[in-house]
């Protein structure tokens, strides 16, 4: 089912399947590290959904891995919603911006500058192996911080997206203090909130396929849980790992040019 008037073929029931898949491997790597769109995307691609249709596609099945990991966080006691408020608000409105913006400018212009940004953040966290291992000393108010990165990291998530998890992630470490875990944590509240407001509007103009959104929404939950359960189970070391494998993974796949 296609929200929305145009033709295109549908899906196959082994292809759903596929789709489903990559969902669930996208989820345990978006739940951990941050994107999962590197996965999800390409796939409904490579499936032959229209582009269009695809972003908002991968926005609806995103927003079900997002609230997921977001859900398991808080209860595993690795963010308090209600210090989240004023964050949440600000990224919001930085996805309400990015997502009409979107619409008037091309989105190539960030594709060509994204990349260098993700190698500065892998070669900063390679040499400097100790970073996010514990808690490091604040620089910025929570009120600012979440005025200043709520506004530029929600307004990027809405506007293009690849590697929006990472940023957050870093700017969590490097001007809150949060070890990696933590970061982590308050990393997919945030991601969820600019994934939803993304996908209100690409629901407002019917921009997704539903059937396979929701299929993939599904993955997305189980894989999700998966890699949320690690997270809290595991140590610092292991999110690193996977941390630097996805951004690495991230600056490959925009360098070779695909669309997300």
């Amino acid at each position: 089912m296609v929200l929305m008037a145009e033709a295109m073929p549908d899906l196959a029931p082994i292809t759903l399947l596929l789709l489903f898949a990559a969902a669930l491997f996208g989820g345990f790597v978006d739940s951990i590290a941050g994107g999962g769109g590197i996965i999800t995307l390409p796939a409904l691609l490579a499936a032959g959904v229209p582009p269009h249709l695809a972003l908002g596609t991968n926005k609806l099945q995103a927003s079900f891995g997002s609230f997921t990991a977001a859900w398991r966080y808080r209860r595993g006691g690795m963010f308090r919603l209600r210090d989240l408020r004023w964050g949440i608000a600000c990224t919001a409105l930085g996805a309400v911006a990015g997502t009409v913006t979107i619409q008037l400018l091309p989105a190539d212009l960030l594709a060509r500058l994204i990349p260098v940004l993700l190698a500065v953040i892998f070669v900063y966290m390679l040499v400097n192996p100790r970073l996010g291992e514990g808690a490091r000393p604040q620089r910025l108010a929570p009120a600012g911080f979440y005025l200043l990165f709520g506004g530029l990291i929600g307004f990027y998530d809405g506007f293009f997206g690849p590697g929006t998890g990472s940023f957050w992630v870093v700017a969590f470490v490097i001007w809150m203090g949060f070890d990696l875990r933590k970061a982590t944590g308050h990393t997919k509240a945030l991601n969820f909130t600019s994934n939803f407001v993304s996908l209100a509007t690409f629901l407002l103009g019917g921009h997704l396929v539903l059937v396979a959104g929701l299929l993939m929404g599904a993955g997305q939950v189980a894989g999700a849980w998966l890699g949320s359960h690690l997270v809290l189970k595991r140590g610092t070391g292991f999110v690193r790992l996977l941390f630097l494998a996805v951004v690495a993974a991230t600056i490959a796949k925009l360098l070779w040019g695909s669309k997300f």
